[in-house]
């Protein structure tokens, strides 16, 4: 027998031998750490709130496009973008030497319609006079009916003069008003307490009739609009109260829907909506918000926050089994929800976890519970 025969029946005769010594079933035992002094809790199901998330962007409830309503050149601009101003304010001046001159043409048309109504009422007097006279020298038969009748005519005919005399004193003090009026659409003043958010001209710029000039925003009440999936139209209606966060400003905010337009764009298939803001004086118009509407009910799985373990870029949670065994399991998180966290994947309702001093346990280890 060869080197390597020796080596291969040695080798057999070892495994013979080994066979020979039978490990029962039971016999071996696996030592486990064993783990107390936590606070588990069995999963079950939360009824929560289901929010629907949009962006939307800050603007004035009251936003006044300033415009002309004369022509001419400006004058003078009081104002500059970024200015706070007050109702009433002078914001610009609109060359009013046109203006001036009707104002004075009117003026003096209502002067002379004044001195012809005085000369209409004296006239209107002496007929009234005339025409008394006579009546009496007819009534005496010391006149003929015919010059009676020529007194008479002459007396209406005073009178018609004198009333239309009176219509003309009427129509030019209206027009006078009127040139007034347009004297004082030279001088354009703010509508609204607010800040100029927008200059259009410069001076010496030709005004015309509904020209926009300057925008002013009221800044004392600020709104949301946001565009919302057309699959929602229903659902969102005036009255629902929304959650609000500026994150620019770090602000949490509570809002209310107060409009909705039903009209879907065609192009983004969203409507709009509008959300009142509460008085807040770091806002301002063109702040990006995200808001939560609610639109309806769910269960959810929620475990507390502190009961998440996370192992690099894993998430998971400390399960206890039948047996006391606690495994690390992978769960897969959601939204948040106060102190809680809502569990997407890996956790059913009935499993038992871990929530408390989850720190110092080990996986695999075994919960022991207190007689």
């Amino acid at each position: 027998m060869n080197k390597t025969g020796i080596i291969v029946a040695g080798l057999l005769m070892l495994a013979l031998t080994g066979c020979n010594d039978k490990i029962e079933p039971g016999t071996a035992t696996v030592q486990r750490p064993k783990i107390s002094g936590v606070t588990t809790m069995e999963i079950g199901l939360d009824k929560t709130t289901l929010f629907h998330e949009a962006t939307a962007t800050v603007s004035a409830e009251v936003e006044s496009t300033v415009s002309s309503r004369i022509m001419g050149p400006i004058a003078a601009i009081e104002v500059k973008e970024g200015d706070r101003v007050r109702a009433g304010q002078l914001l610009l001046v609109i060359d009013s030497a046109d203006i001036n001159n009707k104002v004075a043409a009117a003026e003096a048309a209502y002067r002379e319609a004044v001195q012809a109504l005085s000369a209409a009422e004296q006239n209107k007097l002496l007929a009234e006079t005339t025409y008394s006279r006579f009546k009496n020298l007819y009534d005496e038969r010391a006149l003929s009916l015919q010059e009676l009748d020529k007194i008479e005519t002459q007396k209406k005919v005073a009178f018609i003069e004198y009333a239309r005399t009176k219509e003309m004193v009427k129509r030019s003090e209206a027009g006078l008003a009127e040139a007034k009026v347009y004297l004082g659409f030279t001088k354009i003043l703010s509508p609204v307490d607010g800040i100029v958010t927008a200059k259009y001209i410069d001076p010496g710029t030709m005004a015309m009739p509904g020209m926009r000039l300057l925008t002013v925003e009221d800044t004392s009440r600020y709104r949301l609009e946001a565009e919302i999936d057309e699959r929602l139209a229903g659902q969102i209606t005036p009255g629902i109260d929304v959650d609000v966060e500026i994150s620019a400003l770090h602000e949490k905010l509570q809002g209310k829907i107060t409009e909705t337009v039903p009209a879907v764009d065609s192009q983004s298939r969203t409507f709009k909506v509008f959300i009142s803001l509460p008085a807040e004086k770091k806002l301002h118009s063109g702040l990006f918000a995200r808001i939560k509407i609610p639109v309806g009910q769910q269960e959810i799985i929620l475990v507390p926050a502190e009961a998440l373990v996370r192992k690099g870029q894993l998430t998971g949670v400390y399960a206890v089994d039948i047996n006391k065994i606690i495994t690390y399991r992978l769960v897969r998180p959601g939204k948040e929800y106060g102190s809680k966290i809502e569990i997407l994947a890996g956790l059913q309702p009935g499993d038992t976890i871990i929530t408390e001093n989850v720190s110092g346990i080990v996986d695999g280890s075994i919960l022991q519970t207190e007689n």
